[in-house]
């Protein structure tokens, strides 16, 4: 169906220019009209792409402990800041663990006095020979004793305040936080069927995946195979948004995708976009422009010297003998009020920039080249 239609189109084409070329034999008028130059620029290759926006990477909030879900303090779906609460468990069970754990602490402080003082007590005693050098090592180790007691009842109160932290849950990161299937009074955590309550999303900072097919990688980077360092390839790297104005921030290089294959035909580039304000919101598709390589000498005309019709675009060329010429050509992006043209003119080549729809083939012309 595609074959028939181009078919049809370029039939149509000819028939036009047929149609309007002047007939053997006759005499036509000179037309007048304005014309350019066709030149070569260094420029950049200037590619557009149409991705999707994604975040940075998502953090998985799953309890530490096993308990009772008392309160959630966040709105779905809405932005949380790092260390802002987002969960409450029920915490008495920790904290009667915790008080337990300070009660030992103070009996083993206060037996620690008393195996000291002991110990003190026996060093003079022991250098007249009051005591037995037994009754001394015996004192000395109670002391010892009683010292390692009083590390072992901190550390133990030290893991109970530490399991009665973890009773409230923090957001570990800055982002957009999702729903949660639990509920205040589900049982939650691990062995529980809650064992996430939910995630959040870093949008600090976006991606966006451009896919860069290989050929155009190659040229752009002067390369003849894959590299997967490609730091300095992209240049003023924007993003449009939905309605159609230039995003403030501009992009950077963040790496190459190590598991596309070069046998794809394409490289797939990840770059980012800061998003302090979260204007922009993951899944969103994006128009993002970007100069890839170094600058190199390419074809530009005017854009209004070009004429599309039904996906076709062409240009008229004035030819040394001053009649016109139609041509097809294939441009590429815009620069300015000018475009690319991969194909179809070279440099030095005459063409018109007026009268487009008024030329034909073979046309005689006076061209006022500016």
């Amino acid at each position: 169906m595609l074959q028939r239609f181009t078919f049809y189109i370029s039939l149509l084409t000819a028939m036009i220019l047929a149609s309007c070329a002047p007939k053997s034999g006759g005499k036509s008028g000179t037309f007048a009209i304005e014309a350019t130059t066709v030149i070569g620029k260094e420029l950049p290759l200037s590619k557009s792409f149409i991705a999707p926006i994604s975040s940075n990477y998502y953090a998985t909030i799953q309890p530490r402990i096993s308990g009772f879900l008392t309160s959630s303090s966040f709105d779905n779906g809405m932005p949380v800041k790092r260390g802002q609460l987002i969960f409450t468990l029920d915490d008495a069970p920790q904290r009667a663990n915790r008080l337990a754990a300070e009660a030992s602490l103070s009996s083993a402080k206060a037996k620690a006095v008393e195996a000291r003082r002991n110990y003190e007590r026996a060093i003079p005693l022991a250098r007249i020979n009051a005591i037995s050098q037994m009754q001394l090592d015996q004192y000395t180790a109670e002391n010892l004793a009683a010292i390692a007691a009083v590390k072992s009842a901190e550390q133990t109160l030290r893991n109970a305040r530490l399991e009665e932290s973890y009773t409230r849950i923090y957001a570990p990161i800055s982002g957009i936080i999702s729903s949660s299937a639990a509920t205040a009074g589900d049982y939650v955590g691990p062995g529980t069927q809650f064992t996430t309550l939910t995630t959040i999303q870093s949008i600090d900072t976006v991606s966006v995946d451009l896919a860069l097919p290989m050929r155009e990688y190659l040229t752009a980077s002067q390369r003849t195979t894959l590299s997967y360092d490609n730091e300095g390839l992209l240049s003023d790297i924007r993003l449009q948004v939905a309605d159609g104005s230039q995003y403030p921030e501009e992009g950077f290089y963040k790496y190459t995708r190590q598991n596309i294959s070069s046998e794809m035909g394409t490289i797939v580039l990840v770059v980012g976009f800061r998003n302090p304000d979260y204007a922009l919101k993951t899944g969103q598709f994006a128009r993002i422009s970007a100069s890839i390589g170094k600058p190199r000498k390419q074809i530009v005309v005017p854009q209004r010297a070009v004429n599309q019709t039904q996906n076709i675009s062409s240009v008229w060329i004035i030819r040394a003998d001053s009649t016109a010429e139609y041509r097809e050509v294939k441009p590429g992006n815009t620069v300015g009020e000018m475009w690319i043209i991969e194909s179809g003119l070279i440099e030095g080549e005459v063409i018109a920039t007026t009268g487009l729809q008024k030329l034909c083939n073979g046309m005689k012309v006076s061209a006022t080249i500016k």
